[in-house]
């Protein structure tokens, strides 16, 4: 079985070696809203998609005071008060939806967590907001620059209580993605339920797929 190392190390600094890398697909998926289409760390991409150019997010914030302040930004909509549940964690993610209809997800380096593939999301850091790090966890995850356009769902996960947003890209480029992922994909619909296994995701899927 093949082995890679992500081109980005992990948060320590060390490679992070892919046991099972991902087959991306042809180029001329991505054009074409009823297939989906994969891109590994690095991959190939076209120049666009949907009128929105695919290009390196150079001034993505840096830092969690960064995104705060970026999240402050963005157009405001209205969002039910959050509940923790007791003993998990507190996480916030996004479901990015593209303009030809297809759902982007990101495939977690190695399956970590038992997902093949999900939605990006991650937990906060003391003194983060939810919206700024659902946008911070779709960057370093998908690569991709999102803007939140509205509430989803909050859902209880086994180790975490997450907040989930809509999202639509704006910028970034898919294979640009960080060690926590080892591809990312633009589904459509319909296909979600055969590549979103983990059932943590089924609410999502479902929503989706209604």
């Amino acid at each position: 079985m093949p082995i890679s190392i992500h081109p980005k190390p992990d948060e320590w600094g060390k490679p992070v070696a892919i046991a099972a890398p991902t087959a991306p697909t042809p180029l001329e998926h991505w054009l074409d809203p009823r297939l989906g289409a994969t891109v590994i760390p690095g991959g190939a991409v076209p120049p666009a998609l949907n009128a929105i150019p695919f290009a390196l997010w150079r001034e993505a914030p840096r830092s969690d005071a960064g995104w705060i302040a970026l999240a402050g930004r963005e157009d405001a909509f209205d969002e039910p008060p959050f509940a923790p549940a007791p003993g998990r964690r507190v996480a916030a993610g996004v479901v990015i939806l593209e303009d030809d209809g297809r759902v982007w997800v990101v495939h977690p380096s190695n399956g970590f967590g038992g997902y093949p593939a999900t939605f990006p999301k991650g937990t906060l850091d003391p003194g983060m907001l939810l919206r700024a790090a659902a946008i911070r966890e779709a960057h370093e995850e998908s690569g991709l620059h999102v803007v939140l356009t509205g509430f989803l769902m909050d859902l209880t996960r086994s180790r975490s209580r997450t907040r989930y947003y809509l999202g639509r890209r704006v910028g970034g480029c898919p294979s640009d993605m960080g060690w926590e992922s080892q591809a990312v994909s633009l589904l459509p619909r319909a296909q979600l339920d055969r590549v979103l296994l983990n059932p943590n995701d089924a609410p999502l899927v479902a929503w989706l797929q209604a």
